[in-house]
C-alpha cells in the first residue's frame, strides 16, 4: 500500500492512498467463495453452483463491496502509519480504478490541531472572599416569606403591591388589536409586567370599578406594529387582593423540610443553603476567568468538522429546550457558530491541559462532591449511594472534578488577588462571556 499526504491547510490534510490489485482481487475471491456457498441458483444444489457461474452473477456486486471496506480499512492503516489524528470523516474520491489494476483514491479531512498550552502565568484571576451575616440570613427570610405571599380579599382601594383580577379591552384609533383584550386576568401592582404607566393608572381603584386609561407602547416595543402607538384600555376590576406575608412558624418551617429546632433551627437550615451557594458561586466565577484566560492566552485553530457537530448539538438543546414543531436542522448554523467555536476550542484546551499536566479524577474530590450535592436531600445516603451504583452519572462527577482540577492546576500559575465582598455581590450572576 502506497500513501502520500499533502497539508493544504494548517488542519487538512489531503492523502492519496494506493491499494494494491492483488489485495483487491483477494477480498472480492474471497466474498464470491463465501457467497457460493449459500448462492441458490436453478439447476445447481445449494454449495455445488461453479464458481464461474457464482462470477458471472455476483462478481459486481462482491468488487463493489470489497472496494467500499478496502476504501475504509486502508484508511485507517494509512493515518496510523502517517501518525494522523482526523477530527471527521474524511472525504474520499477515487482517482482511478480499473478491473486489474490497483485501487488509487484521495482521502481529505481535518486533523486536530497539535498545541501546548502556555501563557498561564499571565493569565489574570480576581478571587471574591465573602462570608454569610445574620443581615444576609435575615434577607433571605424575607425573600422566602415574600415568594410565599398569599392574597387575600381587601376592602380598599388598590396599592402597589397589591393583586388586582381585572378584564380589560384595548384598541388604538377605536380598533381592537390582537393580543389586546384578556378576561380574569390576576395582575400585582408594581410588578412590571404591563406597558408602562398601566399598572400605575390602576393604583387607586375599587373592586367593581371601570377606568378607561390611555398608555402608550414603547417605541422599541416588540410588536412593531404596536410600537409607539397610544392604545385606550378599558379595564373592569373584578376584585383588589392585599398581600399577607406567612409568619416565621413550624407551618412555614415544614414546606422546607425543617421539622425540628424553631426559627433557629430554620435559620441554621438556610445559612447552610447560602453557604454551599455562596461557594458554587464563587468557584464559578473563578472558573469563567481561568476559561477566558486560556482562550485569551492560547489562540488554537478549530477543525470545522467539530464546530459543525457542536452546531448540531446545540441546535438540537434548543428545539427541546423550546419546543414546537420545528427540527433542529431548520434552524439557521449562524445562531450557534460561535458559541460551538467557544465550546470546541475550552474542549480542546482543556483536554490539553490534562494530557500536559496528567491529570486524573481525584477519587477523595469525587467523594466530597458527591455528599455535598447528597446534602440538599433529607436522605443524603440514599444519594450517595445512587451515584456509585450508576456509572454515567459517577463518571459525569468524575469529569466535574477533572475541570475543578484543571481550574487549581491554572491558579497555580496565575496572578490571583483576593477582593473581599458582600454576599449579595459574590452570589450575583456574572455577564456572560463573549464567544471566541
Amino acid at each position: 500500500m502506497q500513501v502520500s499526504v499533502e497539508s493544504t491547510s494548517a488542519l487538512e490534510r489531503r492523502m492519496t492512498i494506493g491499494v494494491p490489485a492483488e489485495r483487491i482481487e483477494t477480498e472480492v475471491t474471497k466474498r464470491l467463495q463465501q457467497t457460493a456457498r449459500r448462492a441458490k441458483v436453478p439447476g445447481f444444489r445449494p454449495g455445488k453452483v461453479p464458481m464461474s457461474v457464482i462470477r458471472q452473477r455476483y462478481e459486481d456486486s462482491a468488487r463493489q463491496e470489497a472496494l467500499g471496506d478496502l476504501i475504509q480499512s486502508t484508511f485507517y492503516e494509512a493515518i496510523v502509519e502517517q501518525k494522523l489524528n482526523p477530527a471527521g470523516a474524511p472525504a474520499v474520491e477515487p482517482k482511478a480504478f480499473e478491473k486489474g489494476k490497483d485501487l488509487e483514491y484521495v482521502a481529505t479531512f481535518e486533523v486536530f490541531p497539535e498545541f501546548q498550552v502556555g501563557g498561564l502565568d499571565s493569565i489574570a484571576i480576581e478571587r471574591l472572599q465573602a462570608d454569610v451575616s445574620d443581615a444576609d440570613v435575615d434577607n433571605m427570610l424575607e425573600i422566602l416569606r415574600k415568594q410565599n405571599t398569599r392574597f387575600e380579599a381587601a376592602e380598599r382601594a388598590a396599592e402597589n403591591g397589591d393583586q388586582l383580577n381585572i378584564d380589560f379591552v384595548g384598541k388604538i384609533d377605536g380598533e381592537a388589536f390582537a393580543g389586546g383584550s384578556a378576561k380574569g386576568t390576576q395582575l400585582v401592582l408594581g410588578s412590571g409586567r404591563m406597558i408602562p404607566g398601566f399598572e400605575d393608572a390602576l393604583v387607586g381603584v375599587k373592586a367593581g370599578e371601570e377606568r378607561v386609561i390611555n398608555p402608550t407602547f414603547p417605541a422599541d416595543y416588540q410588536n412593531l406594529e404596536l410600537a409607539g402607538k397610544t392604545a385606550e384600555f378599558t379595564i373592569t376590576v373584578n376584585s383588589v387582593s392585599a398581600p399577607q406575608l406567612p409568619e416565621l412558624n413550624d407551618e412555614f418551617f415544614a414546606q422546607f423540610g425543617v421539622k425540628e429546632g424553631g426559627l433557629e433551627g430554620f435559620r441554621a437550615e438556610v445559612r447552610k443553603n447560602m453557604q454551599r451557594e455562596l461557594r458554587q458561586a464563587i468557584k464559578s466565577k473563578v472558573k469563567n476567568q481561568v476559561m477566558e484566560g486560556l482562550l485569551t492566552a492560547n489562540p488554537v485553530d478549530v477543525p470545522k468538522a467539530l464546530i459543525s457537530n457542536e452546531v448540531d448539538r446545540l441546535r438540537v438543546q434548543a428545539v427541546q429546550q423550546f419546543g414546537g414543531n420545528i427540527k433542529p436542522d431548520q434552524l439557521p448554523a449562524e445562531l450557534f457558530e460561535e458559541q460551538a467555536k467557544r465550546r470546541v476550542v475550552l474542549g480542546l484546551i482543556v483536554a490539553e491541559v490534562v494530557k500536559q499536566f496528567e491529570l486524573k479524577p481525584d477519587d477523595a474530590r469525587v467523594r466530597e462532591l458527591i455528599e455535598e450535592m447528597a446534602s440538599a436531600y433529607q436522605e443524603p445516603e440514599q444519594v450517595v449511594a445512587w451515584y456509585y451504583k450508576n456509572d454515567q452519572q459517577l463518571n459525569e462527577v468524575r469529569s466535574v472534578v477533572l475541570e475543578e482540577q484543571v481550574v487549581d492546576t491554572v491558579l497555580q500559575k496565575a496572578k490571583v488577588t483576593d477582593k473581599a465582598v458582600s454576599y449579595e455581590e459574590a452570589v450575583k450572576p456574572a455577564e456572560a462571556p463573549q464567544a471566541a
